[in-house]
């Protein structure tokens, strides 16, 4: 099969609006938390999320064109085009039905349809429905419109896997491109979840911090006072092509990807299984994909949304397949992002690339104590970044209704 690497990388986070602004708030452990902006929080428990700042869709879109879709797809066309710049490609000079688009999102144009049917459910009955509205909800609908944008007739479709949605689709894109179906694809996420319907449902199921007093410490990852995730906005865009295309068209290389793992938990609705059995045999088929040891793994980006059940989980997951006291370097950037639902698995895949490329491993903030069966058995990075070697970094993504999907990232040394 053929070999897939990474030639380009688009991110508008929570905590930067480009790729190189995020790399710099990321490794200089930047909290992206603050109070909500978007609406009145104040009947709600959680006051506060991952907003992205100083955004303004006009400087990146024309107003016609913002006009016609949500959020999450504005974020994703805004992602992309970043990537896409990075990766110095030329689609006039090469075979666009064979370039395709695999993108997730968990939840779609959730706030178009927020603000649609309560305009209806406020007025006189009279349907006064935006005719963009049928398209702005479709969670397909952005890798059509990537696709439109740039003539992209390759494989199309969308991933719909919870909080595993874009780490899936990655995977699916790796997977085309090295079966030999395409010869580059679009991949990554995007989501749009901070509205009223999104904050109180995760409210309700009691899955969101309340840390109302200090938002910027409210995610803590494996810490004992962690109390539910934090949520965030925005997207994150991969180029993936085989080498042989990449080398070609003269692309920089940015890292290589070598494996994918999928699986269940298939335990609960929302609850991870208490021993994190799908994590566990997620990493194992990854480590399987990629053909090699779990002592070959460097670096390790955590799922780890800080809510109490699920970060133990995955500890005792990864305890399974590393072993009790594994030394590969563990951290989890959702404490700067938040989580970005659909959309975490592409930015965190960009952080395992930076990890590679760089050799330097993104800290866990907020993090001060750790949970006592815990402590000291793995290499949690908490506080700053650390210069390593990272030649294979692992990204971990789950969802509710269990599903998981393991991303394997390796140095690209040329052979």
């Amino acid at each position: 099969m053929k070999r897939v690497v990474v030639t380009g990388i688009g991110a508008l986070t929570p905590i930067g609006n480009t790729f190189p602004e995020f790399q710099r708030a990321l490794l200089a452990g930047q909290s992206g938390a603050a109070p909500i902006t978007r609406f009145d929080t104040s009947k709600f428990k959680t006051r506060f999320a991952c907003e992205l700042k100083g955004f303004d869709p006009l400087q990146y879109l024309d107003k016609a064109e913002a006009r016609k879709h949500d959020l999450f797809t504005q974020y994703a066309l805004i992602a992309v085009q970043e990537a896409i710049t990075h990766a110095q490609i030329n689609f006039e000079s090469l075979n666009r039905n064979r370039i395709g688009v695999i993108w997730g999102s968990g939840n779609g144009g959730m706030g178009t349809f927020e603000e649609q049917v309560t305009e209806f459910a406020h007025g006189d009955g009279t349907p006064r429905f935006s005719p963009f509205f049928a398209a702005k909800i479709l969670l397909d609908i952005a890798p059509g419109v990537i696709s439109i944008k740039w003539g992209l007739r390759g494989p199309n479709f969308t991933t719909v896997s919870a909080c595993a949605t874009s780490n899936t689709a990655i995977i699916d894109a790796f997977n085309y491109i090295r079966w030999g179906k395409a010869d580059m694809i679009i991949s990554g996420g995007s989501e749009a979840p901070i509205i009223k319907s999104a904050v109180g449902g995760f409210n309700a199921a009691r899955a969101l911090s309340t840390y109302n007093e200090n938002p910027a410490i409210a995610s803590r990852p494996f810490d004992v006072a962690r109390d539910g995730f934090v949520m965030g906005e925005g997207a994150g865009a991969l180029i993936l092509e085989s080498l042989d295309h990449a080398q070609q068209r003269g692309a920089p290389i940015l890292a290589e990807i070598v494996g994918g793992g999928m699986a269940a938990d298939a335990y609960h609705l929302t609850g991870t299984h208490p021993d994190g059995e799908g994590a566990y045999l997620g990493m194992l088929a990854a480590l399987d994909d990629a053909g090699i040891a779990p002592a070959q793994i460097d670096y390790l980006n955590a799922h780890a949304t800080s809510t109490p059940m699920g970060d133990i989980s995955e500890l005792k997951a990864i305890g399974r397949v590393f072993g009790p006291e594994a030394r590969l370097a563990i951290s989890a950037t959702k404490s700067m992002t938040g989580h970005l639902l659909g959309a975490a698995g592409a930015v965190e895949a960009i952080v395992c690339i930076i990890a590679v490329r760089d050799n330097i491993i993104a800290p866990t903030i907020n993090t001060q104590t750790i949970e006592p069966d815990w402590a000291g058995k793995f290499n949690i990075i908490t506080g700053e970044a650390v210069n390593a070697e990272v030649n294979y970094a692992m990204s971990n993504t789950f969802g509710f209704g269990g599903h998981t999907a393991t991303s394997i990232f390796k140095k690209f040394t040329g052979s």
